[in-house]
Protein backbone atom coordinates (compact mmCIF):
# COMPACT_ATOMS: atom_id res chain seq x y z
CA UNK A 1 0.00 0.00 0.00
CA UNK A 2 1.02 3.38 -0.74
CA UNK A 3 1.14 6.58 1.48
CA UNK A 4 -1.15 8.35 -1.12
CA UNK A 5 -3.89 5.50 -0.50
CA UNK A 6 -3.44 5.65 3.08
CA UNK A 7 -4.21 9.30 2.97
CA UNK A 8 -6.73 9.36 0.35
CA UNK A 9 -8.83 7.01 2.56
CA UNK A 10 -8.11 9.58 5.35
CA UNK A 11 -9.51 12.27 3.17
CA UNK A 12 -12.19 10.69 3.04
CA UNK A 13 -12.91 10.09 6.69
CA UNK A 14 -12.16 13.52 7.36
CA UNK A 15 -14.58 14.80 4.59
CA UNK A 16 -17.84 12.72 6.43
CA UNK A 17 -16.44 14.18 10.03
CA UNK A 18 -16.89 17.74 7.93
CA UNK A 19 -20.27 17.14 7.17
CA UNK A 20 -21.26 15.97 10.76
CA UNK A 21 -19.98 18.81 12.37
CA UNK A 22 -21.64 21.13 9.80
CA UNK A 23 -24.91 18.94 10.80
CA UNK A 24 -24.35 19.10 14.72
CA UNK A 25 -23.36 22.81 14.11
CA UNK A 26 -27.21 23.76 12.11
CA UNK A 27 -29.03 21.41 14.92
CA UNK A 28 -27.51 23.65 18.03
CA UNK A 29 -27.77 27.13 15.80
CA UNK A 30 -30.67 27.40 13.15
CA UNK A 31 -32.63 24.11 12.92
CA UNK A 32 -36.27 24.17 13.57
CA UNK A 33 -37.15 22.18 16.56
CA UNK A 34 -39.25 19.47 14.64
CA UNK A 35 -36.75 18.40 12.59
CA UNK A 36 -34.68 16.83 15.55
CA UNK A 37 -36.14 13.59 14.37
CA UNK A 38 -35.08 13.47 10.96
CA UNK A 39 -32.29 15.32 11.75
CA UNK A 40 -31.18 11.82 14.12
CA UNK A 41 -31.91 9.66 11.29
CA UNK A 42 -30.06 11.76 9.20
CA UNK A 43 -26.87 11.92 11.66
CA UNK A 44 -27.21 8.32 12.38
CA UNK A 45 -26.81 7.30 8.46
CA UNK A 46 -23.42 9.18 7.99
CA UNK A 47 -22.19 8.28 11.40
CA UNK A 48 -22.49 4.48 10.39
CA UNK A 49 -20.66 5.08 7.26
CA UNK A 50 -17.64 7.33 9.02
CA UNK A 51 -17.57 4.36 11.89
CA UNK A 52 -18.09 1.90 9.26
CA UNK A 53 -15.04 3.33 7.48
CA UNK A 54 -12.58 4.13 10.28
CA UNK A 55 -12.78 0.39 11.19
CA UNK A 56 -13.00 -1.40 7.71
CA UNK A 57 -11.03 -3.72 5.91
CA UNK A 58 -8.71 -0.54 4.22
CA UNK A 59 -7.95 1.04 7.65
CA UNK A 60 -7.33 -2.70 9.10
CA UNK A 61 -5.00 -3.48 5.87
CA UNK A 62 -3.24 -0.15 6.24
CA UNK A 63 -2.84 -0.58 9.61
CA UNK A 64 -0.70 -4.20 9.28
CA UNK A 65 0.78 -3.08 5.98
CA UNK A 66 2.58 0.53 7.75
CA UNK A 67 3.69 -1.56 10.86
CA UNK A 68 5.57 -3.79 8.92
CA UNK A 69 7.19 -1.24 6.74
CA UNK A 70 7.04 2.18 8.41
CA UNK A 71 9.86 3.88 6.60
CA UNK A 72 7.52 3.95 4.03
CA UNK A 73 5.84 7.01 5.87
CA UNK A 74 6.21 10.53 5.94
CA UNK A 75 6.22 12.40 9.49
CA UNK A 76 2.64 13.58 8.91
CA UNK A 77 1.86 9.74 7.76
CA UNK A 78 3.57 7.97 10.62
CA UNK A 79 1.54 10.49 13.13
CA UNK A 80 -1.77 9.67 11.31
CA UNK A 81 -0.99 5.99 11.73
CA UNK A 82 -0.62 6.34 15.00
CA UNK A 83 -3.92 7.99 16.20
CA UNK A 84 -5.86 5.86 13.41
CA UNK A 85 -4.33 2.39 15.46
CA UNK A 86 -5.57 3.81 18.57
CA UNK A 87 -8.81 4.44 17.05
CA UNK A 88 -8.96 1.21 15.53
CA UNK A 89 -8.18 -0.96 18.19
CA UNK A 90 -10.87 1.08 20.45
CA UNK A 91 -13.83 0.38 18.36
CA UNK A 92 -12.95 -2.28 15.50
CA UNK A 93 -14.84 -4.81 17.68
CA UNK A 94 -18.24 -2.64 18.54
CA UNK A 95 -21.04 -3.76 16.22
CA UNK A 96 -22.31 -1.07 13.76
CA UNK A 97 -25.36 -1.21 14.50
CA UNK A 98 -24.55 -0.21 18.31
CA UNK A 99 -22.48 2.90 16.48
CA UNK A 100 -25.46 3.72 14.51
CA UNK A 101 -28.01 3.80 17.42
CA UNK A 102 -26.09 5.40 19.75
CA UNK A 103 -25.57 8.65 17.44
CA UNK A 104 -29.16 8.71 16.89
CA UNK A 105 -29.96 8.66 20.24
CA UNK A 106 -28.10 11.53 20.67
CA UNK A 107 -29.08 13.46 18.22
CA UNK A 108 -32.44 12.58 19.55
CA UNK A 109 -31.58 13.57 23.09
CA UNK A 110 -30.18 17.30 22.05
CA UNK A 111 -33.98 17.68 21.14
CA UNK A 112 -35.47 16.27 24.16
CA UNK A 113 -33.02 18.34 26.21
CA UNK A 114 -34.10 21.30 24.72
CA UNK A 115 -37.29 20.81 25.30
CA UNK A 116 -36.66 19.92 28.73
CA UNK A 117 -35.03 23.32 29.06
CA UNK A 118 -38.06 24.84 27.32
CA UNK A 119 -40.55 23.23 29.65
CA UNK A 120 -37.65 23.62 32.86
CA UNK A 121 -39.15 20.36 33.24
CA UNK A 122 -36.18 17.22 33.37
CA UNK A 123 -39.02 15.10 33.40
CA UNK A 124 -38.72 15.75 29.09
CA UNK A 125 -35.05 14.77 29.21
CA UNK A 126 -35.06 11.94 31.49
CA UNK A 127 -36.11 9.27 28.91
CA UNK A 128 -33.49 10.00 26.39
CA UNK A 129 -30.87 10.35 29.06
CA UNK A 130 -31.51 7.13 30.53
CA UNK A 131 -30.85 5.57 26.68
CA UNK A 132 -27.91 8.16 26.54
CA UNK A 133 -26.23 6.45 29.62
CA UNK A 134 -27.53 3.14 28.44
CA UNK A 135 -25.67 3.07 25.23
CA UNK A 136 -22.55 4.14 26.89
CA UNK A 137 -22.70 1.46 29.46
CA UNK A 138 -23.53 -0.87 26.50
CA UNK A 139 -19.87 0.17 24.76
CA UNK A 140 -17.76 0.66 27.42
CA UNK A 141 -16.84 -3.17 27.34
CA UNK A 142 -15.60 -2.93 23.87
CA UNK A 143 -13.80 0.21 24.31
CA UNK A 144 -12.00 -0.95 27.91
CA UNK A 145 -8.62 -2.59 27.56
CA UNK A 146 -6.60 -2.02 30.76
CA UNK A 147 -8.85 1.03 32.91
CA UNK A 148 -9.64 -0.07 36.28
CA UNK A 149 -13.25 0.95 36.16
CA UNK A 150 -16.26 2.18 33.79
CA UNK A 151 -15.58 6.12 34.42
CA UNK A 152 -11.82 5.50 33.77
CA UNK A 153 -12.26 4.44 30.15
CA UNK A 154 -15.14 7.56 29.51
CA UNK A 155 -12.05 9.85 30.85
CA UNK A 156 -9.31 8.77 28.37
CA UNK A 157 -11.71 9.34 25.24
CA UNK A 158 -11.41 12.81 26.24
CA UNK A 159 -7.64 13.03 28.05
CA UNK A 160 -5.97 10.41 27.21
CA UNK A 161 -4.01 9.01 30.44
CA UNK A 162 -6.40 10.45 33.13
CA UNK A 163 -7.86 8.71 35.74
CA UNK A 164 -9.79 8.76 38.76
CA UNK A 165 -6.87 7.71 40.95
CA UNK A 166 -5.35 10.65 39.32
CA UNK A 167 -8.20 13.22 39.52
CA UNK A 168 -8.92 12.29 43.44
CA UNK A 169 -5.96 13.53 44.36
CA UNK A 170 -5.92 16.54 42.31
CA UNK A 171 -9.53 17.53 42.62
CA UNK A 172 -8.76 17.17 46.13
CA UNK A 173 -6.11 19.88 46.32
CA UNK A 174 -7.96 21.99 44.14
CA UNK A 175 -11.29 22.06 46.27
CA UNK A 176 -9.18 22.67 49.99
CA UNK A 177 -7.31 25.64 48.07
CA UNK A 178 -10.42 26.90 46.49
CA UNK A 179 -12.03 26.60 50.28
CA UNK A 180 -8.91 28.38 51.99
CA UNK A 181 -8.91 30.97 49.32
CA UNK A 182 -13.03 31.64 49.41
CA UNK A 183 -12.66 31.47 53.30
CA UNK A 184 -9.44 34.14 53.69
CA UNK A 185 -11.63 36.60 51.15
CA UNK A 186 -14.51 36.13 53.80
CA UNK A 187 -12.48 37.49 56.56
CA UNK A 188 -10.08 39.74 55.85
CA UNK A 189 -11.46 41.19 52.00
CA UNK A 190 -13.16 44.03 51.03
CA UNK A 191 -16.13 42.98 48.50
CA UNK A 192 -16.12 45.27 44.95
CA UNK A 193 -19.34 46.98 43.78
CA UNK A 194 -20.98 45.27 40.82
CA UNK A 195 -24.21 47.14 41.32
CA UNK A 196 -23.78 48.52 37.75
CA UNK A 197 -23.26 45.65 36.18
CA UNK A 198 -26.33 44.85 35.33
CA UNK A 199 -26.47 47.84 33.41
CA UNK A 200 -28.28 47.59 30.19
CA UNK A 201 -25.64 47.08 27.28
CA UNK A 202 -27.45 45.88 23.84
CA UNK A 203 -26.36 42.93 21.88
CA UNK A 204 -25.31 45.21 19.29
CA UNK A 205 -22.79 47.16 21.40
CA UNK A 206 -21.41 43.92 23.33
CA UNK A 207 -20.73 42.34 19.36
CA UNK A 208 -19.24 45.73 18.26
CA UNK A 209 -16.77 45.42 21.38
CA UNK A 210 -15.90 41.49 21.74
CA UNK A 211 -15.71 41.14 18.24
CA UNK A 212 -12.86 43.36 17.86
CA UNK A 213 -11.36 42.11 20.92
CA UNK A 214 -11.46 38.95 20.13
CA UNK A 215 -9.71 39.32 16.59
CA UNK A 216 -6.95 41.52 18.43
CA UNK A 217 -6.43 37.93 20.35
CA UNK A 218 -6.10 35.78 17.31
CA UNK A 219 -9.20 34.86 16.31
CA UNK A 220 -9.33 34.93 12.21
CA UNK A 221 -13.08 35.93 11.54
CA UNK A 222 -11.97 35.64 7.77
CA UNK A 223 -12.04 31.94 9.04
CA UNK A 224 -14.95 31.92 10.93
CA UNK A 225 -18.08 33.20 12.14
CA UNK A 226 -20.60 33.82 15.76
CA UNK A 227 -23.80 32.73 16.02
CA UNK A 228 -26.21 32.29 19.03
CA UNK A 229 -26.67 29.34 20.71
CA UNK A 230 -28.85 28.08 24.18
CA UNK A 231 -25.68 26.65 25.11
CA UNK A 232 -21.98 28.25 23.58
CA UNK A 233 -19.32 26.12 21.54
CA UNK A 234 -17.18 25.71 19.20
CA UNK A 235 -17.03 24.08 15.66
CA UNK A 236 -13.74 23.07 13.69
CA UNK A 237 -15.17 22.07 10.81
CA UNK A 238 -11.59 22.42 9.19
CA UNK A 239 -9.11 24.82 9.75
CA UNK A 240 -10.74 27.70 7.49
CA UNK A 241 -14.12 27.34 8.97
CA UNK A 242 -13.84 27.16 12.78
CA UNK A 243 -17.19 28.31 14.04
CA UNK A 244 -18.12 29.87 17.66
CA UNK A 245 -21.13 30.62 19.08
CA UNK A 246 -22.81 32.39 22.21
CA UNK A 247 -25.59 33.40 24.13
CA UNK A 248 -26.46 37.46 24.90
CA UNK A 249 -28.49 38.85 27.66
CA UNK A 250 -28.18 42.91 27.54
CA UNK A 251 -28.25 42.97 31.23
CA UNK A 252 -25.40 40.96 31.94
CA UNK A 253 -22.69 41.98 29.62
CA UNK A 254 -20.42 39.32 31.29
CA UNK A 255 -21.71 36.43 29.79
CA UNK A 256 -21.66 36.92 26.78
CA UNK A 257 -18.21 38.67 26.72
CA UNK A 258 -16.12 36.14 28.63
CA UNK A 259 -18.35 33.51 26.83
CA UNK A 260 -16.68 34.69 23.14
CA UNK A 261 -13.32 35.35 24.46
CA UNK A 262 -13.26 31.78 25.90
CA UNK A 263 -14.79 30.42 22.48
CA UNK A 264 -12.38 32.09 20.69
CA UNK A 265 -9.86 30.29 22.63
CA UNK A 266 -10.81 27.28 20.95
CA UNK A 267 -11.10 28.52 17.51
CA UNK A 268 -7.48 30.12 17.74
CA UNK A 269 -5.96 26.60 18.40
CA UNK A 270 -7.94 25.11 15.70
CA UNK A 271 -6.89 27.85 13.63
CA UNK A 272 -3.11 27.43 14.36
CA UNK A 273 -2.51 23.94 13.90
CA UNK A 274 -0.07 23.23 11.00
CA UNK A 275 -1.88 22.77 7.63
CA UNK A 276 0.55 19.95 6.81
CA UNK A 277 -1.86 17.78 9.00
CA UNK A 278 -5.16 19.02 7.46
CA UNK A 279 -7.28 15.89 6.55
CA UNK A 280 -6.02 13.66 9.25
CA UNK A 281 -6.86 13.26 12.25
CA UNK A 282 -3.89 14.57 13.56
CA UNK A 283 -5.58 18.14 12.56
CA UNK A 284 -7.40 18.56 16.11
CA UNK A 285 -6.53 19.09 19.55
CA UNK A 286 -3.97 17.21 21.92
CA UNK A 287 -7.19 16.18 24.16
CA UNK A 288 -10.14 17.94 25.54
CA UNK A 289 -7.97 18.97 28.45
CA UNK A 290 -5.69 20.99 26.04
CA UNK A 291 -8.19 22.04 24.06
CA UNK A 292 -10.12 23.74 27.54
CA UNK A 293 -6.49 24.67 28.19
CA UNK A 294 -6.15 27.18 24.96
CA UNK A 295 -10.07 28.84 26.00
CA UNK A 296 -9.27 29.05 29.68
CA UNK A 297 -6.00 30.94 28.89
CA UNK A 298 -8.45 33.25 27.05
CA UNK A 299 -10.89 33.79 29.34
CA UNK A 300 -9.23 33.69 32.71
CA UNK A 301 -5.43 34.08 32.34
CA UNK A 302 -6.03 37.09 29.74
CA UNK A 303 -9.67 37.98 31.35
CA UNK A 304 -8.91 38.33 34.53
CA UNK A 305 -5.49 40.43 33.21
CA UNK A 306 -5.82 44.35 34.67
CA UNK A 307 -3.54 45.82 32.08
CA UNK A 308 -5.49 43.92 29.33
CA UNK A 309 -8.62 45.33 30.66
CA UNK A 310 -7.18 48.91 31.62
CA UNK A 311 -6.24 48.81 27.93
CA UNK A 312 -9.41 47.89 26.57
CA UNK A 313 -11.61 49.34 29.46
CA UNK A 314 -11.92 53.10 27.25
CA UNK A 315 -13.20 51.20 24.30
CA UNK A 316 -15.53 49.32 26.29
CA UNK A 317 -16.89 52.46 27.21
CA UNK A 318 -17.31 53.95 23.61
CA UNK A 319 -18.77 51.04 22.69
CA UNK A 320 -21.50 51.02 25.70
CA UNK A 321 -22.05 54.43 24.60
CA UNK A 322 -22.00 56.31 27.75
CA UNK A 323 -23.16 53.97 30.22
CA UNK A 324 -20.17 53.50 31.97
CA UNK A 325 -18.75 56.91 31.24
CA UNK A 326 -19.25 57.29 35.67
CA UNK A 327 -17.42 53.70 36.21
CA UNK A 328 -13.84 53.97 37.39
CA UNK A 329 -11.80 52.00 35.92
CA UNK A 330 -10.18 50.69 39.07
CA UNK A 331 -13.94 49.68 39.76
CA UNK A 332 -15.06 48.35 37.10
CA UNK A 333 -11.75 45.85 36.75
CA UNK A 334 -12.54 44.92 40.61
CA UNK A 335 -16.58 43.88 39.64
CA UNK A 336 -15.27 42.06 36.80
CA UNK A 337 -13.87 39.53 39.69
CA UNK A 338 -16.23 39.43 42.47
CA UNK A 339 -15.95 35.85 43.57
CA UNK A 340 -19.58 34.33 45.06
CA UNK A 341 -21.61 30.78 45.02
CA UNK A 342 -23.91 30.76 42.08
CA UNK A 343 -26.00 27.90 40.61
CA UNK A 344 -24.93 28.28 36.44
CA UNK A 345 -21.28 27.01 35.63
CA UNK A 346 -21.33 29.23 32.65
CA UNK A 347 -21.76 31.68 34.94
CA UNK A 348 -19.25 31.12 37.54
CA UNK A 349 -16.36 33.48 38.51
CA UNK A 350 -13.09 32.00 38.03
CA UNK A 351 -12.12 31.19 41.79
CA UNK A 352 -15.34 28.74 42.10
CA UNK A 353 -15.72 27.61 38.83
CA UNK A 354 -13.81 24.44 39.41
CA UNK A 355 -16.37 23.26 42.16
CA UNK A 356 -18.90 23.17 39.70
CA UNK A 357 -16.51 21.08 37.35
CA UNK A 358 -15.83 18.75 40.81
CA UNK A 359 -19.77 18.26 41.36
CA UNK A 360 -20.43 16.98 37.84
CA UNK A 361 -17.17 14.17 37.76
CA UNK A 362 -18.54 12.89 40.91
CA UNK A 363 -21.60 12.13 40.01
CA UNK A 364 -20.71 10.93 36.88
CA UNK A 365 -19.11 8.61 38.84
CA UNK A 366 -21.34 7.83 40.94
CA UNK A 367 -23.47 7.07 37.51
CA UNK A 368 -20.77 4.57 35.77
CA UNK A 369 -19.14 3.77 38.84
CA UNK A 370 -21.80 3.17 41.48
CA UNK A 371 -24.90 2.54 39.61
CA UNK A 372 -26.59 5.96 40.43
CA UNK A 373 -30.00 5.97 38.62
CA UNK A 374 -31.22 8.88 36.39
CA UNK A 375 -34.28 9.15 39.14
CA UNK A 376 -32.06 10.11 41.81
CA UNK A 377 -29.65 12.86 39.71
CA UNK A 378 -31.98 15.96 39.86
CA UNK A 379 -31.62 15.17 43.93
CA UNK A 380 -28.57 14.35 43.88
CA UNK A 381 -26.91 17.39 41.94
CA UNK A 382 -29.24 19.74 43.94
CA UNK A 383 -27.49 18.26 47.01
CA UNK A 384 -24.38 18.44 46.13
CA UNK A 385 -24.33 22.34 45.31
CA UNK A 386 -25.68 23.21 48.77
CA UNK A 387 -23.28 21.08 50.10
CA UNK A 388 -20.20 22.20 47.95
CA UNK A 389 -21.30 26.08 47.34
CA UNK A 390 -23.88 26.63 50.12
CA UNK A 391 -26.66 27.20 47.71
CA UNK A 392 -29.52 24.68 46.44
CA UNK A 393 -31.19 25.25 42.56
CA UNK A 394 -34.40 25.75 42.87
CA UNK A 395 -35.68 24.32 39.46
CA UNK A 396 -34.28 22.27 36.51
CA UNK A 397 -33.24 24.97 34.72
CA UNK A 398 -30.62 26.37 37.34
CA UNK A 399 -30.04 22.80 37.97
CA UNK A 400 -29.18 19.56 35.98
CA UNK A 401 -30.85 20.99 32.48
CA UNK A 402 -27.63 23.51 32.22
CA UNK A 403 -25.33 21.75 30.69
CA UNK A 404 -25.82 19.93 26.77
CA UNK A 405 -22.98 17.49 27.28
CA UNK A 406 -24.93 14.83 28.21
CA UNK A 407 -27.61 15.04 25.75
CA UNK A 408 -24.65 14.77 23.21
CA UNK A 409 -23.27 11.57 25.68
CA UNK A 410 -20.36 13.15 26.32
CA UNK A 411 -19.68 11.58 29.46
CA UNK A 412 -16.27 12.25 30.70
CA UNK A 413 -15.96 15.67 29.35
CA UNK A 414 -16.26 17.85 32.43
CA UNK A 415 -12.88 17.26 34.12
CA UNK A 416 -11.36 18.68 30.75
CA UNK A 417 -12.58 22.06 32.05
CA UNK A 418 -10.66 21.80 35.14
CA UNK A 419 -7.48 19.99 33.75
CA UNK A 420 -7.57 22.98 31.21
CA UNK A 421 -7.56 25.82 34.03
CA UNK A 422 -3.98 24.20 35.41
CA UNK A 423 -2.88 23.56 32.32
CA UNK A 424 -3.81 27.62 31.50
CA UNK A 425 -2.16 28.16 34.66
CA UNK A 426 0.62 26.29 34.09
CA UNK A 427 1.36 27.06 30.78
CA UNK A 428 0.95 31.14 31.57
CA UNK A 429 3.83 30.53 34.59
CA UNK A 430 6.23 29.30 31.53
CA UNK A 431 4.90 31.85 29.41
CA UNK A 432 6.17 34.88 31.58
CA UNK A 433 9.72 33.17 31.88
CA UNK A 434 9.87 34.10 28.14
CA UNK A 435 7.32 37.27 27.66
CA UNK A 436 6.64 40.41 29.20
CA UNK A 437 2.49 39.69 29.48
CA UNK A 438 2.05 42.72 31.12
CA UNK A 439 3.74 44.64 28.85
CA UNK A 440 2.23 43.13 25.82
CA UNK A 441 -1.43 43.26 27.25
CA UNK A 442 -1.15 46.93 27.37
CA UNK A 443 0.03 47.21 23.84
CA UNK A 444 -1.87 46.94 20.57
CA UNK A 445 -0.60 43.91 19.88
CA UNK A 446 -1.07 40.61 21.29
CA UNK A 447 0.48 39.02 18.89
CA UNK A 448 3.89 37.52 20.75
CA UNK A 449 0.80 35.56 22.94
CA UNK A 450 -0.65 33.65 20.48
CA UNK A 451 2.68 32.91 18.38
CA UNK A 452 3.82 31.74 21.75
CA UNK A 453 1.28 29.08 22.38
CA UNK A 454 1.00 28.01 18.55
CA UNK A 455 4.53 27.35 19.09
CA UNK A 456 4.08 25.59 22.02
CA UNK A 457 0.63 23.93 21.85
CA UNK A 458 -1.30 24.80 18.38
CA UNK A 459 0.98 23.60 15.49
CA UNK A 460 0.88 20.41 16.72
CA UNK A 461 -2.60 19.19 16.70
CA UNK A 462 -2.86 15.82 18.21
CA UNK A 463 0.49 14.68 17.11
CA UNK A 464 1.77 14.87 20.52
CA UNK A 465 -0.19 13.56 23.99
CA UNK A 466 -1.38 16.02 26.42
CA UNK A 467 1.42 14.95 29.24
CA UNK A 468 4.18 15.31 26.71
CA UNK A 469 2.88 19.09 25.46
CA UNK A 470 2.94 20.14 28.93
CA UNK A 471 5.74 18.55 29.94
CA UNK A 472 8.09 20.36 26.97
CA UNK A 473 6.05 23.54 26.98
CA UNK A 474 6.71 24.09 30.78
CA UNK A 475 9.60 21.35 31.90
CA UNK A 476 7.02 19.65 34.39
CA UNK A 477 4.58 17.83 34.84
CA UNK A 478 0.76 18.85 35.62
CA UNK A 479 1.04 20.85 38.66
CA UNK A 480 -2.26 22.22 40.32
CA UNK A 481 -0.57 24.65 42.93
CA UNK A 482 -0.06 27.26 39.75
CA UNK A 483 -3.83 27.44 39.55
CA UNK A 484 -4.32 28.03 43.18
CA UNK A 485 -1.19 30.50 43.13
CA UNK A 486 -2.85 32.45 40.21
CA UNK A 487 -6.44 32.78 42.07
CA UNK A 488 -4.87 33.85 45.17
CA UNK A 489 -2.84 36.24 43.61
CA UNK A 490 -5.67 37.58 41.54
CA UNK A 491 -8.44 37.55 43.82
CA UNK A 492 -6.21 38.96 47.15
CA UNK A 493 -5.54 41.65 44.44
CA UNK A 494 -9.13 42.11 44.15
CA UNK A 495 -10.06 41.74 47.65
CA UNK A 496 -7.35 44.13 48.90
CA UNK A 497 -6.88 41.39 51.32
CA UNK A 498 -2.76 42.26 51.26
CA UNK A 499 -3.08 46.01 51.78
Amino acid sequence: MKEATFLKELKELDLLQQTLAILEWDSQTGMPEEGSEYRGETTGYLSGLYFEKKIGSKMKDAIEYFDQHPEELSEVGQAALKLVKEEYELNHAVPNELMVTFSAATSKAHGAWQKARKENDFAFFKEALAENIRLTKELIPYWKKEEKNDYDVLLNQYEPGMTTAILDEVFAEVRKGIMAIRQELNERGTKPNTDFLSRTMTKAQQKRFITKVVTDLGYDFSRGRLDDTIHPFATGINHRDVRITTRWNEQDFMMAIFGIIHEAGHGMYEQNIDEKYEYTPVHEGASMGIHESQSLFNEIIIGSNRSFWQKQYPFFQECAEGTFDDIAFDDFYRSLKKSQASLIRIEADSLTYPLHIIIRYEIEKMIFNEGATVEQLPEIWNSKYEEYLGIRPSDDLTGILQDVHWSGSSFGYFPSYALGYMYAAQLYHAMKKELAVDTILSSDDYSPIKQWLTKNIHQYGASRKPNQLIQDATGEALNPQYLLDYMKKIYFDVYQVNR
